[in-house]
């Protein structure tokens, strides 16, 4: 188990490289007492302030949560639904995991990650960020796939991979590692390439539950702020891009005409 904890800890916060020596993406998955702590050390580090908003009086099927500096909404546009999860600081929204409409996903194929975002939510600040975190509720405890996938994106750009687990007993899912049996985490990322004002947040477990929200955290780092270090394997999805997501965005918009 002492194994088991340090593999965890020592992955609970990559930094990876993203292009250039000022443009550094980092992300967070451990569980949330350790990633609140990482996270407010990371921003502070880097001179920003943390602006923190426990998540409260959400009223279910609302089109839209708005909360000072910022308002959530579904990717698909369709109301939102309230659903909190265990030891979560605050209000959960549902985002059970679901493919964009026309899509389908033949059995044990995965498709590209922005195949999975319409599901998903997105955060939209008055003023720009660039690191964000929030906590996750019963996620990576079953599903149709060996393994399931948390994403960030940051104004539409490329998937950042925040977290993946094997089901339940993955040893990279936090709970394993500190011996608990419940299953909230902490995912968060960070992109000091510049600012930006929309975050989505998705994940690709088809008939999973997943739950996201308790407390949001958010910052604006100084660009070129966090250190740059070679790009771990499979850190970042550098997949797809604008240009996939601007056709995905283009089917959507037909399929709903």
């Amino acid at each position: 188990m002492n194994f088991v904890k340090s593999a965890v800890a020592a992955a609970a916060f990559v930094t990876s490289f993203a292009g250039s020596a000022n443009a550094t993406i980092s992300t967070i998955y451990t569980d949330i007492l350790s990633g609140v702590a990482t996270f407010t050390a990371t921003a502070t580090g880097a001179g920003a302030t943390v602006s923190t908003d426990t998540l409260t009086g959400l009223v279910n099927y609302s089109p839209a949560f708005n909360r000072p500096g910022y308002t959530i909404t579904r990717v698909d546009g369709e109301d939102m639904r309230v659903r909190s999860y265990g030891t979560m600081s605050g209000d959960g929204i549902k985002i059970d995991p679901a493919l964009n409409a026309g899509l389908t996903e033949p059995s044990g194929t995965r498709l590209s990650p922005e195949s999975y975002m319409d599901s998903g939510i997105q955060f939209t600040f008055t003023s720009p960020i660039n690191a964000i975190g929030f906590e996750v509720g019963d996620w990576g405890t079953c599903c149709k796939h060996p393994t399931t996938d948390l994403f960030i994106s940051f104004d539409g750009g490329a998937p950042i991979l925040v977290a993946s687990a094997n089901g339940a007993s993955d040893p990279r899912f936090p709970s394993q590692a500190t011996g608990s049996l419940v299953y909230e985490i902490f995912v968060a990322a960070f992109d000091d390439s510049g600012s930006f004002t929309t975050v989505t947040f998705w994940g690709n477990g088809l008939n999973e539950r997943l739950d996201a929200g308790g407390a949001l955290r958010y910052a604006l780092l100084d660009e070129g702020s966090l250190p740059a270090v070679p790009l771990p394997a499979g850190a970042v999805l550098m997949l797809g891009g604008l240009a996939a997501l601007g056709g995905l965005k283009a089917r959507r918009k037909q399929a709903r005409a």
